[in-house]
């Protein structure tokens, strides 16, 4: 596929993602004192009970224009699939935040998108918002199996599912390290920026990873806290989904922390998608999106 088909074929996925109407949850709780510090409850749509949950985990290069809401309709088709869904927002970069990148302010001057990320603020929300779902998601959904968890992100936020599901495998004295592995049924990454240094090396999202761990001395350190390539194995069963044409964060990515993975003893699902680009995964109109339903159903019943 040409370069230019490859885009008109990213502009119109990504407007049939995005057309969709944002859909209210049943039910929002804090999971702390910042506005952006809360969690949208989904019922199963059917009524059941005993009902695995979904954590949803959005996307949008970790920058803050990007919220929860893009993802809601996905959240609605989950919980019409029988699902129960909280879909977590967290603290994101943008312009009104110490910049955390050499260079930022000009970026920002000429109209770049904002710096990817607060350090540590976003990796501090993912962890507390995990930390209290079992308890919120008992209280705001009591028809929820909360010893049924599946953790699902798409892009940025598959980055964030698979570091949830690493946080036992952090450096010692990390803030967000865990004694043990959460308890949880399994990770499905939607074409997550997975590896950093294949993401940076390719400049994924803007060079968002750079802007997330911060300058070049940063890099490094943080890094190794937050890179789901170098953070294994977890022990918990992943699995990702990745469409082949994918401009946005190319195959390559996932390809290279399922090889990271391997190379650790552990073997990670990659179901790649042939014809699909990077929005159809959380597109409920798109077949993707039924693939990924079907993935998330493998490790949750």
């Amino acid at each position: 596929m040409s370069d230019s088909a490859a885009r008109e074929r990213d502009v119109a996925e990504t407007e049939s993602a995005l057309a969709h109407p944002e859909v209210a949850p049943d039910r929002s709780a804090a999971y702390g004192d910042h506005p952006d510090q809360v969690v949208d409850f989904y019922a199963p749509r059917d009524g059941r009970t005993g009902a695995p949950l979904v954590v949803l985990l959005h996307g949008g290069a970790w920058r803050a224009p990007y919220d929860r809401a893009h993802v809601s309709p996905l959240a609605d088709f989950l919980a019409r699939r029988g699902f129960a869904v909280a879909s977590v927002e967290y603290r994101r970069g943008g312009d009104d935040i110490p910049q955390q990148r050499d260079g930022a302010e000009s970026a920002r001057a000429s109209g770049a998108d904002p710096v990817a990320g607060r350090w540590p603020e976003t990796f501090d929300d993912v962890a507390a918002a995990m930390d209290a779902m079992p308890v919120l998601a008992a209280r705001e959904l009591p028809g929820a199996d909360v010893r049924r968890i599946v953790v699902t992100g798409h892009s940025a936020g598959g980055h964030l599912a698979l570091w949830a599901a690493a946080r036992h495998v952090l450096p010692e004295g990390s803030p967000w390290r865990l004694p043990a592995p959460p308890p949880l049924r399994g990770v499905v990454a939607l074409a997550p920026i997975a590896d950093f240094t294949v993401a940076a090396e390719l400049g994924v999202c803007g060079g968002a990873v750079a802007q997330l761990l911060g300058t070049e001395d940063d890099f490094e350190g943080r890094a190794a806290q937050a890179d789901p390539g170098v953070l294994l194995p977890t022990g918990i069963a992943t699995a990702i989904v990745q469409g082949v044409e994918d401009i946005v964060v190319p195959q390559a990515v996932s390809e290279a922390y399922v090889d990271a993975a391997a190379r650790s003893g552990e073997m990670v699902g990659l179901t790649l998608l042939g014809g699909v680009g990077h929005f159809p995964l959380i597109d409920p109109a798109a077949d993707a999106c039924a693939v990924v339903a079907e993935e998330i159903t493998q490790l949750a019943w």
